[in-house]
């Protein structure tokens, strides 16, 4: 399952959530072969997610998905069509948008190294691997852009990069060459690289282009080869902390990481900005999918103004408390 999955370029995310789902399926089962097993079983397997542990749509397609993959491309039979698989309910929830003040407030509560992630995520649009991910050549302050490598579905793209967070990471990239031109004068200063370029470039591991824009404090150690490197900040040290800063900051909005990249989109738009120069922005494969973020310029009820602000003002009594 791996080899198919790596032969035909998936992410790890994407190779490490498939073969969970096939490990599922196999254990739902009594631990039988895919390979004797069919269209019953899966049916029964998704149809369990749906009614049992009432997961989302999204998470019974992504199981689906795996489990196609698994039929197709490794046990190379296909199951036909799934009759009576009884699909979740798929919700049609209105993302969590932060005002500019609560972007603010949640700001003012970082500092360092995770202020400028956050800034990024609200500021360039970024997913946060995708921040997470980026690399010293993927940076160009002289155009004031961003280039997301490999982002979601496999696409590379250009994004802004903000005035307010360019000095404040022309800063924090000399402070990362000074520790990676310590970690070179020590022997490491190695980093992984994507498919075969180390191959293809056997320097490249220790250039300075190819290196982390946000790299970890501890280096890491290759269990094959011995050799150390520095892996990119971990996405969990990120999300607790912004996390923290939202209930800092007072905020009763459930928001995380992710509502920097809406709130980035919903406010272009009610800059006014086109919606499609936004869809590129973000990297979405669909216009629909950008079309989410108008619902906050369908202010108090779509717009409509209440037939109660058109009546006189009442005169302000004390009002009294019940007894």
């Amino acid at each position: 399952m791996r080899t198919a999955l790596r032969a035909r370029h998936y992410s790890r995310r994407t190779e490490q959530a498939y073969c969970l789902w096939v490990r599922r399926f196999i254990r739902f089962h009594g631990r039988r072969h895919p390979a004797q097993m069919g269209e019953p079983e899966v049916n029964a397997f998704l149809t369990s997610l749906a009614t049992d542990e009432h997961v989302s749509a999204s998470t019974q397609t992504q199981a689906l998905s795996a489990l196609l993959f698994l039929y197709r491309n490794v046990i190379h039979r296909d199951i036909g069509a799934l009759h009576g698989l009884v699909r979740a309910r798929k919700d049609r929830r209105l993302p969590v948008v932060l005002t500019r003040d609560e972007v603010q407030r949640v700001l003012d509560q970082l500092d360092g190294d995770l202020w400028l992630v956050a800034s990024l995520l609200y500021g360039s649009g970024l997913r946060l691997m995708e921040c997470l991910r980026l690399r010293i050549q993927d940076v160009d302050f002289s155009r004031g852009e961003v280039t997301v490598r490999d982002g979601k579905g496999g696409k590379d793209r250009v994004t802004m990069l903000p005035d307010a967070s360019a000095a404040p990471l022309r800063r924090h990239l000399a402070r990362v060459k000074e520790l990676h031109a310590r970690d070179l004068a020590a022997g490491w200063g190695r980093v992984r690289l994507p498919d075969a370029v180390d191959r293809k470039y056997p320097h490249a591991a220790t250039d300075w282009r190819w290196q982390w824009v946000f790299p970890q404090r501890r280096r890491w150690r290759d269990p094959v080869t011995g050799e150390q490197g520095r892996h990119h900040v971990h996405e969990t040290v990120v999300q607790r902390a912004v996390g923290e800063a939202v209930r800092r900051a007072g905020l009763t909005k459930r928001a995380s990481c992710h509502t920097l990249r809406h709130s980035f989109a919903t406010h272009l738009l009610e800059a006014g900005y086109d919606i499609r120069t936004i869809q590129e922005l973000l990297g979405h494969k669909d216009v629909r999918t950008t079309m989410i973020y108008t619902h906050v310029l369908n202010r108090g009820g779509r717009g409509v103004r209440s037939p109660i602000d058109a009546l006189a003002p009442r005169h302000t009594e004390t009002a009294q408390s019940p007894s």
